[in-house]
């Protein structure tokens, strides 16, 4: 076994070894660990963001970064699957002796998709908004330290899904600079019938 993958096992076995000593952390786990609250939570930024700005000019800009991140997701989820194409690797509650807090998903371990969508929307928001993308971060630091909490993900797992996630916000920022004149005609329209 590697250093890493010692290393990886270590700080599961050690996370997960807190489940069910502290009903509070195990209630602050539960919620972060969930599928919405995150995901939700970031959605709302990216439609908040969507409705914002004191300019038109600043709300363009704002608009951008929402179809941005609606891209990045797009593309970061797209990575998990081909690298799940190219390799599988078991969950941590396959693999070691764990109390399993969450349900049992079947597909790879390996790169963790709710890190790559995490990271791709905070990196999105934060090329634009500093502050609120690194709130953004954070919390896709915790949805992370959650899965691994919960015996679902190994700690590389979200570092691998949280640079896929950059790699995708960093594609699809690009793509939508490239291709700004086209958003430019769609929120023209939308602004006609007041939804942009």
């Amino acid at each position: 076994m590697s250093q890493v993958a010692h290393i990886d096992e270590a700080l599961v076995l050690w996370l997960n070894g807190f489940v069910g000593r502290s009903a509070a952390l195990d209630a602050l786990m539960e919620a972060l660990v969930s599928d919405y609250l995150v995901p939700v939570l970031s959605s709302l930024v990216l439609l908040g963001l969507w409705f914002s700005g004191s300019s038109d000019a600043e709300r363009y800009r704002n608009q951008l970064v929402t179809l941005t991140g609606g891209i990045a997701v797009g593309f970061s989820n797209a990575l998990v699957t081909i690298s799940n194409l190219l390799t599988f690797r078991d969950r941590p509650f396959v693999d070691l002796d764990i109390n399993l807090y969450f349900y049992a998903p079947t597909d790879s371990s390996f790169p963790a998709n709710p890190a790559s969508v995490g990271f791709a929307i905070a990196t999105v928001v934060w090329i634009r908004h500093r502050r609120l993308g690194a709130a953004l971060y954070v919390l896709a630091s915790l949805w992370g330290l959650a899965r691994v909490y919960a015996g679902v993900h190994y700690p590389t797992d979200i570092v691998g899904g949280a640079i896929l996630g950059v790699i995708a916000a960093s594609l699809a920022t690009g793509l939508v600079g490239r291709l700004a004149f086209i958003p430019r005609h769609v929120f023209k329209a939308f602004r006609a019938v007041y939804i942009a």
